[in-house]
């Protein structure tokens, strides 16, 4: 198998914040998390299975546990980094995190196949004290290469980091933090502010590249102005999308195949995918129904306005809808599995003007 490593924030979070001390925000290891495939809360922002699940799966890789999962010593088929409220830049003081013991970082660890390092909260930046950003994600990778390194030796080591597939979700949360502090940023601040978040995950993306790294798959910044949560904390805008957290998205999203198309012409070998996650999501929420879903801007578990928030949260009564395939998001800011399964088709196998140049699919039979 191609291996595949995953980096990234809740959307592509399998549960390694269950693990950090960190505020029940950034957690879904709890009910109803989980329910519809699983059956069991996994620390997954969904009622089942995520983007990068059904990727792996179609990649012949079986469903990983988070990497920092004490019990986890197989890695033959994969593992992922992401993290809730993961962040590309760094700001926040975090050394307990730098601190943490990896346990999975054992003689009888095998990575293979692969990696998840995706943490809830996580971005470009340390916005979020006590997730893993991206800087930190790619230092547990850097972990991995030199256990596999270690293990079979550099020459093979290096092939199979250049074999594998790097696959991202990452910016969201670095734009949300931005504006909240920044509401009346100028168009000239707000373009800073996404250089450097593109700057962060490019810098990522080389040092990669620099340890074996030769195919990167993107998923762009989401329509963060149409969440439930971001529509309910602006009941004066009667249900009508946040602009600035568009136009945060929208710049992102120009900026970034900019960038990846500069690394190309000067990285020898260097490949991506960039999947339109933005316009691809607000399809589905502005037209549901032709979709499949019954409800496009409502999620199915939460309380308050557009559902949208405190699912699972035990002190409060929360309301979960009975069938969570009905809906396009099934808390506040994460998408239903049923929604997931669309999205992650587009993202393996779709045509170039959705994901491109090459599709993910395409990515793993590179050579």
């Amino acid at each position: 198998n191609v291996a595949l490593f995953v980096f990234g924030d809740s959307l592509f979070d399998v549960g390694n914040n269950n693990v950090l001390n960190i505020s029940i925000l950034f957690k879904a290891n709890f009910p109803p998390y989980g329910e519809t495939f699983f059956r069991y809360p996994t620390g997954r922002f969904c009622d089942g299975r995520t983007i990068p699940d059904y990727v792996a799966h179609y990649a012949n890789i079986p469903y990983w546990k988070p990497f920092l999962d004490p019990s986890y010593q197989n890695f033959n088929n994969g593992t992922n980094f992401a993290s809730d409220g993961g962040t590309v830049l760094p700001e926040d003081n975090i050394e307990t995190l730098h601190a943490l013991p990896v346990p999975c970082l054992q003689p009888g660890a095998n990575f293979v196949d692969g990696a998840n390092f995706a943490s809830a909260g996580a971005g470009a930046l340390e916005i979020h004290s006590g997730v893993m950003n991206l800087k930190m994600q790619v230092t547990n990778f850097k972990k991995v290469a030199s256990s596999l390194a270690q293990k079979l030796g550099e020459a093979e080591a290096k092939k199979i980091l250049m074999r594998s597939v790097y696959l991202f979700s990452i910016g969201g949360n670095d734009y949300f933090s931005f504006n909240t502090g920044h509401a009346k940023a100028t168009q000239s601040e707000q373009r800073d502010y996404m250089h450097l978040v593109i700057g962060n995950i490019t810098n990522g993306v080389k040092e990669i590249y620099d340890i074996g790294g030769r195919k990167f798959g993107f998923q762009n910044v989401g329509p963060l102005g149409c969440l439930p949560m971001i529509r309910a904390q602006h009941p004066e805008l009667n249900g009508t999308c946040v602009k600035s957290l568009l136009l945060h998205a929208t710049l992102h999203n120009k900026a970034l195949p900019n960038s990846l198309k500069k690394l190309e012409s000067k990285l020898p070998g260097f490949k991506y995918s960039v999947f339109d996650y933005y316009n691809s999501l607000g399809d589905r929420i502005d037209n549901a129904k032709k979709y499949g879903f019954k409800e496009g801007k409502i999620a199915c578990c939460g309380i308050g306005l557009y559902n949208a928030r405190n699912c699972g949260v035990d002190t409060v009564k929360f309301k979960v809808c009975k069938n969570p395939k009905e809906y396009v998001f099934f808390d506040g800011g994460h998408t239903s599995e049923r929604t997931n399964y669309q999205l992650a088709n587009l993202m393996w196998s779709g045509v170039p003007n959705v994901t491109g140049p090459y599709n993910v699919k395409q990515l793993f039979e590179l050579s």
